[in-house]
């Protein structure tokens, strides 16, 4: 009987995202319903021309929500209005151009746009994860031989390989730098991380 050894390995990889995700959106208010999903449609579709004349593409913009409430007043028993909101979300594949933008999304909604959030990505993740998960699996590789020499044994052929999934990837959100002019954007970079739990068999050294 030969045995066998369980060995987990991770690893991890790292590059520069290319594309910036922004989820941005539009909350107007009004007197009736009619005013206020109107004035919303209006400034969520100024959002998206802007994102086009700064070169985003089409398929690159997608609206995420819309909706309408009621506003009641103090006492929480009349209405006195409507609230209307509207989200989009754009990819932006120049990351230098996200400044710029996000100054033409204010020119173009005014007090009543809301940026919710700004978060780098990689066009192509699947590169980055194939670089961790070798990585994982050398990680592996090097425990296992080290508990096999402990052991005395070596090591044979791999009976199983299995994926690890632990929750999935991280979103990393950019940092927006306040400065002169529009904001900039701190990239920094994107780490993926992989997991591999490897089963071994372990032989007999030849006696010497």
């Amino acid at each position: 009987m030969t045995g066998h050894i369980d060995v987990t390995g991770t690893g991890r990889a790292s590059a520069v995202p290319d594309v910036v995700r922004v989820s941005a959106g539009v909350r107007c208010e009004a007197a009736d319903v009619s005013a206020a999903l109107s004035d919303a449609a209006g400034r969520a579709a100024a959002l998206a021309q802007a994102a086009r004349d700064h070169g985003v593409d089409e398929r690159d913009l997608r609206t995420t929500s819309s909706g309408v409430q009621p506003r009641y007043d103090r006492d929480g028993t009349s209405v006195v209005g409507y609230s209307a909101q509207q989200g989009l979300a754009v990819t932006v594949r120049d990351p230098a151009l996200v400044g710029a933008l996000v100054d033409a999304f204010a020119g173009a909604a005014g007090n009543a746009l809301s940026i919710d959030s700004v978060g780098t990505d990689l066009a192509d993740p699947a590169p980055l994860l194939a670089a961790a998960r070798e990585a994982a699996f050398a990680d592996a590789l090097a425990k296992a031989e080290q508990y096999a020499a402990l052991a005395g044994r070596g090591l044979g052929k791999v009976v199983r390989v299995r994926d690890v999934v632990e929750g999935g990837a991280q979103p990393r959100f950019a940092r927006m730098a306040a400065g002169a002019g529009s904001p900039s954007l701190e990239l920094g970079e994107n780490t993926v991380t992989a997991t591999v739990a490897v089963r071994w068999e372990l032989t007999w050294r030849a006696s010497s």
